[in-house]
């Protein structure tokens, strides 16, 4: 979707609902607090290692109306400010390049897919903090243009387990979170309550901001500037609770961020503190309204990535069965 100018919404000023601000050391310290490094093999399917047979039973018994319900953004090959690198489809062959019966019709997608336009999975590759990937291995050894050669999407597989939407605006009442709006360790405890869920060992848990949503109503904007989504001071709940992916209709991250000198704090305790991949850029509001109809909030959840040998993520369509 794209809008005029005059329909980009204006980002909140810096600061605004992101807080409380946060230093490089105690950053630091809350890396070292969540830290799992050294406790999976292999270490490259971090906190998906997690999810045992038991956990996909369990997750399956959830299981009532078999309603499937996809969360991936369409396709988007428009440029935007929040899609700087559009994705591509084009048509290569109209039925008129291989003999003519029957006739085949054949199409080229590629992608950029990091970034905010795309639902995307982040693998362990994907982020470094201080150099280092997850289980402290060293990026500058393992990454290079060939691809990467430790936490690379191709290791982790599809993952099932149970699926666990904090819907945020459901819960206080509103239709979307502002840009800018933190998300805080008492916000999920709030929301558990609220919503009759209970995050725990080897769940995914998917946060919806309604970002997605306001994009449609209002139009697109830059959510590098600002964007709801988790403060750091959520990280050590969901480090205790044992979750195995993180994800949402944003990148995770509020923005702008609280801690000085990092553009992702959430990226880096997640991914390479942690070992859990991220989802991101979801379209979770067919999820939040089969919620509200049916006062359900866990699921089934299916991921299942490309198989990219080297890849620091995929494209994704998960599933939630209801």
């Amino acid at each position: 979707m794209t809008s005029n100018a005059g329909d980009v919404p204006d980002p909140p000023p810096a600061g605004t609902g992101n807080g409380p601000a946060v230093s490089r050391q105690e950053f630091d310290a809350l890396f070292a607090t969540v830290r799992t490094w050294g406790r999976w093999a292999p270490a490259d399917r971090g906190a998906w290692s997690r999810v045992t047979p038991d956990h996909v039973r369990r997750a399956a018994a959830l299981v009532r109306s078999g309603t499937v319900v996809p969360m991936a953004r369409p396709w988007n090959t428009v440029p935007g400010p929040d899609n700087s690198k559009p994705a591509l489809h084009y048509m290569s062959d109209l039925g008129d390049v291989e003999p003519a019966e029957p006739s085949t019709h054949k199409d080229f997608i590629a992608v950029d897919y990091h970034g905010k336009a795309v639902s995307h999975l982040d693998a362990l590759s994907h982020v470094a903090y201080r150099g280092q990937l997850y289980d402290g291995r060293s990026a500058r050894e393992l990454i290079n243009a060939g691809g990467a050669r430790f936490g690379a999407v191709s290791a982790l597989g599809a993952l099932v387990t149970k699926g666990v939407l904090l819907d945020l605006p459901a819960v206080l009442g509103g239709t979307w979170l502002e840009p800018g709006r933190a998300v805080h360790a008492e916000d999920i405890v709030a929301a558990e309550k609220a919503l009759d869920v209970t995050i725990g060992d080897g769940d995914a848990v998917l946060l919806r901001s309604g970002s997605f949503r306001r994009r449609q109503e209002l139009g697109a904007w830059d959510p590098d500037t600002a964007s709801a989504g988790f403060h750091v001071d959520a990280l050590p709940l969901l480090a205790e609770r044992g979750i195995a992916l993180l994800g949402g209709d944003g990148d995770s991250d509020v923005r702008p961020s609280p801690v000085e000198g990092l553009h992702s704090p959430v990226h880096a305790l997640a991914v390479a503190a942690m070992g859990v991949p991220l989802l991101d850029n979801l379209d979770l509001e067919a999820l939040s309204a089969a919620g509200g109809e049916t006062g359900r909030y866990e699921f089934l959840l299916l991921v299942a990535p490309l198989n990219i040998p080297g890849g620091t993520g995929s494209p994704v369509n998960p599933v939630a069965v209801l």
